[in-house]
């Protein structure tokens, strides 16, 4: 797998690894967004906090069953040597009132040798939205 972005990262390096996030989590696919973890990677989402793959698989599948129609965009904010931080802002719809929702927040990612996450830490807020007012579709 030669396409793996590894530390130590650089502009060009850390950008990459942002977009391909980005790109990871749009396809809501638990199982594909969970590889790129390592196995003892360490979250904290908000007030939840777990470790494991199969704990970030649980969790994904539970957040893409209530957040319907998700579309994410996440932003570079800084980087060092192996750790990045971004901004990132979603949409999504409520799956039980159907209301569309925008979050914006932070993460903070800290990655290991083989660039694998070992450590992701978010803090969101979720606000109500129209329709019309989505950014992302």
């Amino acid at each position: 797998m030669s396409n793996i972005i590894k530390p130590p990262f650089n502009h060009e390096s850390a950008l990459a690894k942002v977009k391909a996030a980005e790109n990871a989590w749009n396809t809501r696919n638990p199982d594909l967004v969970a590889m790129a973890y390592s196995p003892d990677s360490e979250w904290r989402n908000r007030t939840e906090f777990f470790k494991g793959r199969e704990a970030i698989r649980d969790f994904l599948k539970r957040k893409w069953a209530k957040e319907l129609d998700y579309k994410l965009m996440k932003e570079l904010w800084c980087y060092t040597d192996n750790r990045i931080s971004v901004r990132f802002e979603y949409e999504w719809r409520d799956a039980d009132t159907g209301q569309w929702m925008r979050t914006h927040g932070n993460e903070h990612w800290e990655f290991d040798e083989e660039g694998l996450m070992r450590r992701r830490d978010m803090s969101g807020n979720d606000y109500p939205i129209q329709e019309s007012d989505r950014r992302y579709r």
